[in-house]
């Protein structure tokens, strides 16, 4: 294994944790004196132990691989990504004022769409998207909130402009491996702890079960449940992992049933027990095979029915996906102007909307710039990367695009920026992106910091563990240079999380 002082970040990125000469960047500095001074065995030691830690503890996540689901142990890397509060702050509020302009356009969607008739998204794209949902139309949900969780993915480009990629407004996934990925360096680093002002996400469980109770019926103690798809789902870990931190019921659809009084009921060995608030981890299709998919196996007959007469809460609500769409989200800056009357703070990638036919155009030119991306798929599935693509398949895609140009955006290729990371027993530059949480209900709260993903392979722009990506720790570090222990709440610094 190469020591810490062998490492060089790459050309013409930006490196999280050092410029260009290797000097570390603002909060890096202490994290880099003490990697330096591990020996090469030292930092194999370390190595080892995080693999171990994550075996003893069960962090698993699964992928699909010709028709097999395989378990697989939590791919992680133990040198963290470093973000200073300061700059953070400012993330933070721009996720705030995106997530409260995407619940804000979605409600209009379902209400008055006046963001429609006004043509601040044609509204052709909004009818025409597959996760619009005509069933949702005339709801009301608690707070005027749809998307109750929203993970808003980031990237750095080389001049160190954060970008905002997506939006994931359905059922994103992800939290569950911060949470762990924190545990994991605590326990391999407890020394670092005692000497950094990181900032904790253990309250995250809290802060979610505060939002979902805030959305229940009026009843004293409601209760609340995470429906999973169940076992072969790959998310399965952080649903249960979910349930048990908020002390929650984990259940399946064959566990809910739905009354003649159109309440939601819980079978349980005392007989059935009343829902109130139900965190969903099914795609909309699936949830209740009365209004959408007649096949489904997995949903709940008569949930929408339940819902729309306010008798249960779901989070995040159907219909939320509406937002999630890719050529959505290249208005979410007008949205931001037309809804809160406020400038974006975080910028999008600029984006090519295909089905314009002058961007099209300039897309079906250019495809060997550009990444062209479905409007709906997740995970890194169904993209091109134009500078990596073969002739054949950047023919392929054009022949598609030119078919169903309504399904494509396209996008510059970014010089995503790069972090440290162990590889094959080489500290070497990786491409990062960054997933922070977002929770609205009567409240927001945004988790300090978020999922940190990581191309494994080198050259890589895809991150997704899907598809050989892994992950890494994420540390908001308090470098102000009077922040006292009174600058931050108890417990915020030093470890205490």
């Amino acid at each position: 294994m190469q020591q810490w002082n062998g490492y060089r970040p790459g050309t013409g990125y930006y490196d999280e944790l050092v410029d260009g000469s290797g000097t570390p960047r603002p909060g890096c500095q202490h994290l880099l004196e003490y990697l330096k001074s591990l020996s090469v065995q030292e930092l194999a030691d370390r190595h080892q132990a995080a693999d171990a830690t994550i075996r003893a503890m069960g962090i698993t996540f699964t992928v699909y691989s010709d028709g097999e689901n395989i378990d697989r142990a939590w791919p992680f890397d133990f040198v963290p990504r470093i973000i200073e509060r300061r700059e953070w702050e400012t993330i933070q509020a721009g996720l705030f004022q995106r997530l409260r302009a995407l619940n804000a356009f979605i409600d209009d969607v379902y209400n008055d769409q006046r963001a429609l008739r006004d043509g601040v998204v044609p509204e052709s794209v909004v009818l025409k998207s597959r996760d619009f949902r005509p069933q949702c139309q005339g709801v009301s949900p608690p707070h005027g909130v749809w998307a109750h969780v929203c993970g808003t993915d980031l990237v750095r480009d080389k001049d160190g402009t954060l970008y905002v990629l997506e939006d994931n407004l359905r059922v994103p996934s992800g939290v569950s491996y911060m949470l762990e990925n924190r545990h994991v360096m605590k326990r391999i680093f407890p020394e670092l702890f005692e000497h950094s002002r990181i900032m904790p996400v253990d309250a995250y469980p809290g802060q979610l079960l505060d939002t979902l109770c805030s959305l229940a019926p009026d009843v004293p103690n409601p209760e609340i449940v995470v429906l999973t798809p169940g076992i072969y789902n790959s998310a399965y870990f952080e649903h249960s992992y979910l349930a048990q931190q908020m002390g929650a019921e984990l259940v399946e659809g064959r566990d809910l049933v739905v009354g003649e009084d159109e309440y939601v009921y819980m079978r349980t060995i005392h007989g059935l027990e009343r829902v109130d608030v139900i965190y969903r981890r099914i795609d909309d299709d699936f949830l209740d095979p009365e209004a959408f998919r007649p096949d489904s196996t997995l949903g709940v007959p008569g949930l929408m029915r339940a819902w729309r007469k306010g008798h249960v809460a779901i989070a995040n609500a159907p219909g939320a996906g509406v937002a999630d769409d890719k050529v959505v989200y290249a208005h979410v800056p007008a949205l931001i102007r037309y809804f809160l009357d406020e400038e974006p703070i975080l910028p999008n990638v600029p984006t090519y909307q295909c089905v314009d036919p002058d961007d099209r155009a300039y897309v079906l030119d250019h495809l060997a710039e550009l990444v062209v991306k479905p409007a709906n798929e997740s995970g890194g599935y169904g993209m091109l990367i134009g500078p990596a693509a073969t002739a054949d398949e950047r023919s392929q895609f054009a022949d598609l695009i030119r078919a169903n140009p309504r399904n494509y955006i396209a996008q510059p290729t970014l010089m995503i920026s790069t972090c440290p990371t162990l590889c094959d027993g080489e500290l070497e530059p990786r491409h990062v992106d960054l997933r922070p949480f977002v929770l609205q209900g009567k409240s927001f709260n945004v988790t300090t910091g978020g999922l940190s993903r990581v191309a494994l392979r080198k050259g890589s722009l895809v991150v997704n563990s899907s598809q050989g990506g892994g992950s890494k720790d994420t540390w908001v570090v308090d470098t102000a240079a009077d922040a006292g222990p009174g600058a931050v709440d108890d417990g915020t610094v030093g470890g205490a999380d």
